[in-house]
């Protein structure tokens, strides 16, 4: 049987990136529904039913849970079905869930807020805010040390591959837009290495809308 494509809602950031690179590391069949934020598509009331919280990224499956089509909203969320849906990258027993689950949320609770503050204050502010730029640098300095202490002597956030590490990899891409300095965190330089070389990834980083 012909598994049907799940709709994916995406825009090129790293909350969009964490998704696509989870689909190709799943093998998982996929059609790009565009949401432009830069024009506000998040808002428009058919995305709305799908993602409540007007945020991107969102997927609807067609062959979710019975059969029956579902939608799932919030990256974090997104990664976890897809893990147990294809099995891949998320552990079955629940110590090793424990693990990824904590690094998940780590993520999307940390390190996804504050450097996301901190490309707002630095980048994109219309005015200059020297307490947000360096209270969000420092923030972000802060978990990055924290990654960096967590990789010494591993491979990866919680032993094995897993989606703990697609979560947190796309918005280290950006390290230089938060004020980082990747060369003094050598842990984490390495772990960009070797996530980088999965041919997964490197389609995954795709920001072609299709």
């Amino acid at each position: 049987m012909t598994q049907q494509p799940i709709d994916f809602y995406f825009w090129p950031t790293p909350n969009g990136h964490k998704i696509r690179i989870m689909l190709e590391e799943c093998g998982l069949p996929y059609r790009v529904k565009p949401v432009d934020i830069t024009k506000g598509d998040q808002f428009k009331p058919k995305f709305l039913k799908i993602s409540p919280n007007n945020r991107m990224p969102a997927i609807v499956d067609p062959d979710g849970p019975g059969g029956e089509p579902i939608s799932v909203f919030e990256s974090g969320a997104i990664l976890q079905y897809l893990g147990r849906k294809t099995r891949k990258l998320y552990p079955r027993t629940e110590r090793a869930r424990v693990e990824v689950d904590e690094w998940l949320f780590w993520q999307v609770g940390g390190l996804g807020p504050m450097a996301g503050q901190a490309h707002h204050f630095r980048i994109y502010a219309t005015e200059k805010v020297p307490y947000g730029i360096a209270r969000y640098t420092k923030e972000t300095t802060r978990l990055y040390g924290v990654l960096d202490k967590r990789l010494k002597g591993r491979s990866f956030i919680a032993g094995a591959y897993s989606i703990a590490d697609i979560a947190a990899y796309p918005w280290v891409l950006s390290w230089e837009r938060q004020g980082q300095v990747l060369d003094d965190f050598r842990n984490i330089k390495a772990w960009v290495e070797r996530i980088s070389a999965r041919e997964a990834v490197q389609r995954g980083l795709s920001t072609a809308l299709k």
